[in-house]
């Protein structure tokens, strides 16, 4: 029995999963967990990477003690943010963490040398002030002039494990770096950043055989024969490999610390109007793209409960949140206020006391106001993906630890009027797991591993009960006015 390990690490925890395939079935177990987050210092934001390397190591150590002798291994993490390397290729300074507010006057700076919709037109990225252009160019000068490499995250970790540099592609595209048309790294946008090409390494696809772990790390460390195999390293396109569906009428919700809301297409759609409603067109594996809004997700509720001591678990929150009348009161997710407020709790409260609607006190409240918002900004995205693209979704797989909200899922199915189909959890790491299984020929292709996941995991499907319409019509006609300030 073939074991393959997927190394998933997200913005508040990371884990390596086991993978194997019997009797038809892939099998789950979670080998190793550790929490992730960025602390702040001298004003900044900053990841422990060094600490996320030190539990992958943990992690491989501790599926030796499991009996894992030998196996494959690929890695996914967040977009967007990278480590410079000097020329010995050790790590120059800290890895800084996307919600810094550097990048406040860099954007401003920049588009006044390119307009955004140029940066559009070459890349099909949305805006978001913490793309990877506006962070090196916020960075500081002297610093990015030492670098020789410039590394995404798991990019980097893949580095530190194999002594080999890639730029896999699926996050290389986050960067807004990426030229839609020569699919490679833009001259243009480069020199606006003093940045020469030599600095990134080759572009990489998904499925790449990059060879065994170093063998003094095995030694060192007592770790497993490991074959390291290129993954999608970004988490979302990892997580929208891991979605079950079949055929093409389907939109998927990847939803976590983010909820990413889109469809898998062949070709991108980097249009006026989808430049205008800030779509983005991030690369996937297999000659895809991942036609796609981003809303601020569940970290609006990670930020919630560690305001009230984390004295409530997500559950418990949910249940609270059920004993409150919908659509009381409502927020703007995307607001940039609730990016990284000093209290989120406090921002939501003063949001809805600026907007004269009921001011949430309980946690229950303050809950309720997230999961209704949520659901209307899905019914929103919902109905602009099938304006922009010109295909109506026919269900909505909703996949990532926001599955297990039966509220929140049963809400969404209501106000948007489309089947969910909710599950699993942990699509990320079992996207990561199918290219492994790909490359090894172990499945034919991702069609195949869509299969495989829909027999081996359940599935709860949430149908449109018909029921609240006119509570509904109201609130979205509120949340359309909130959007529009």
């Amino acid at each position: 029995m073939r074991d393959y390990v997927a190394v998933d690490i997200g913005a508040s925890s990371g884990r390596l999963v086991r993978g194997t395939l019997q009797d038809g079935q892939l099998l789950l177990q979670e080998i190793h967990r550790f929490d992730n987050g960025f602390s702040e210092r001298d004003g900044h934001c900053y990841w422990d990477i060094d600490h996320l390397y030190r539990e992958i190591l943990r992690g491989l150590q501790q599926a030796k003690k499991l009996g894992i002798g030998r196996c494959t291994l690929g890695i996914d993490t967040w977009a967007v943010d990278y480590a410079l390397l000097d020329g010995e290729g050790e790590r120059i300074g800290e890895v800084y963490a996307y919600r810094d507010d550097r990048t406040i006057e860099a954007v401003p700076q920049l588009h006044a040398v390119i307009p955004f919709s140029r940066i559009y037109e070459k890349t099909g990225i949305q805006h978001l002030a913490f793309n990877t252009l506006y962070q090196l160019y916020a960075h500081d000068r002297e610093e990015l002039a030492k670098a020789k490499h410039i590394l995404l995250v798991p990019d980097y970790l893949y580095y530190l494990l194999s002594g080999k540099r890639i730029s896999e592609m699926t996050n290389a595209s986050t960067t807004a770096l990426l030229n839609l048309q020569t699919r490679d790294y833009d001259p243009e946008l480069l020199a606006l950043l003093g940045l020469s090409r030599s600095k990134f390494p080759a572009l990489t696809e998904p499925g790449t055989r990059l060879g065994s772990i170093k063998s003094e790390l095995v030694r060192e460390y007592g770790l497993p024969e490991c074959e390291l195999i290129v993954a999608a390293t970004h988490d979302t396109a990892s997580a929208v490999l891991g979605v079950p569906a079949s055929g093409d009428s389907w939109a998927y919700l990847s939803s976590g610390t983010w909820s990413l809301i889109g469809v898998e297409r062949q070709t991108p759609l980097a249009t006026p109007e989808a430049m205008e409603r800030n779509y983005t067109n991030e690369w996937g594996a297999y000659g895809t793209y991942r036609f796609l809004k981003n809303i601020m997700g569940m970290w609006l509720i990670q930020e919630v409960r560690k305001d009230y001591g984390k004295q409530h678990s997500y559950a418990e929150l949910v249940e609270l949140a059920e004993a409150v009348t919908p659509f009381r009161s409502l927020i703007n997710c995307n607001d940039d206020r609730f990016l990284n407020p000093a209290q989120m709790t406090e921002e939501i409260r003063q949001y809805c006391k600026e907007t004269s609607q009921p001011v949430p006190d309980m946690p229950g409240e303050v809950a309720r106001c997230i999961f209704d918002s949520l659901a209307l900004s899905y019914d929103v995205y919902l109905r602009e993906l099938e304006r922009l693209t010109g295909q109506k979704p026919e269900t909505l797989h909703i996949v990532g630890g926001g599955a297990n909200n039966e509220l929140l899922c049963q809400w969404t199915a209501d106000v948007a009027g489309i089947p969910v189909e909710a599950g699993p959890t942990e699509s990320t790491a079992l996207g990561n797991l199918l290219v492994q299984m790909i490359s090894s020929g172990a499945i034919r292709d991702i069609g195949e591993g869509r299969e495989l996941i829909r027999r081996s995991f359940p599935i709860r499907t949430y149908v449109p009960r018909g029921t609240h319409a006119g509570e509904i019509a109201e609130a979205q006609k509120r949340f359309a006015d909130l959007l529009a300030r």
